[in-house]
């Protein structure tokens, strides 16, 4: 089985890269990026094109001589880094959708977001408002199988720190010591919602497939 990433340098998406190159039923992993993600040394199962203009992911991904079955997107920005909703939107709703065009169209049967506890289309928030219309759109592509993995405040450790999140952080780990389940049902760590998500891939389900935070918890602690 061959899969594609993009979004491999982010908090999920970097455990996602380590999760793939984890399994024995995923042979080749491709991840497109900007630059090379820090988190692996050199593996013959991965193979890594660094193209900092992201206009060109597409058309990458559609030349690839090993087409992709699986497609994983952990892309996504926030607003401050982005420079306001409106750039954000082109990351994290246009970009995203674009990819996901473009793998449907090479061949790709599963496709898996990783999306937001809050996602809903219907929202009067802008934020979640772009997350549940980004789902609703990339199910409608009409892949075999669709995974929208839903975490609640993701944990861990950024490459690049964003002030206003180490706070619910801190919450997070203090009440983690406390009492872990009540932990699991608001916040649930990176590498637990990389775990989810590529398990959920590979399972024998079809259609679309809701991971929500309970789901992430019982997926991804299992070893």
């Amino acid at each position: 089985m061959i899969a594609t990433l993009v979004g491999s340098t982010g908090l999920v998406g970097r455990h996602i890269l380590t999760s793939i190159l984890d399994t024995k039923e995923i042979k080749i992993l491709h991840s497109i990026t900007r630059r090379p993600p820090k988190v692996v040394s050199e593996n013959d199962r991965l193979r890594v094109h660094v193209i900092p203009e992201s206009s060109k992911w597409a058309e990458q991904i559609l030349k690839m001589e090993e087409p992709t079955q699986v497609f994983f997107s952990g892309l996504g920005t926030t607003r401050a880094d982005a420079g306001g909703f409106d750039e954000q939107y082109k990351i994290d709703y246009l970009l995203n959708l674009e990819l996901a065009k473009a793998a449907k169209k090479s061949g790709a049967s599963t496709y898996v977001l990783i999306s937001s506890s809050g996602a809903d289309s219907k929202s009067y928030f802008a934020y979640p408002r772009m997350k549940g219309e980004l789902e609703d759109a990339v199910i409608n592509l009409g892949f075999k199988k669709t995974v929208i993995v839903r975490p609640g405040i993701i944990v861990g450790d950024r490459e690049r720190k964003r002030f206003f999140e180490q706070p619910l952080h801190y919450i997070a780990n203090g009440v983690g010591w406390i009492s872990p389940s009540f932990k699991n049902s608001f916040a649930q760590d990176a590498d637990v919602i990389a775990r989810a998500a590529v398990k959920a891939a590979l399972d024998d389900r079809e259609g679309v497939v809701r991971v929500n935070q309970t789901d992430i918890i019982s997926l991804g602690q299992q070893q």
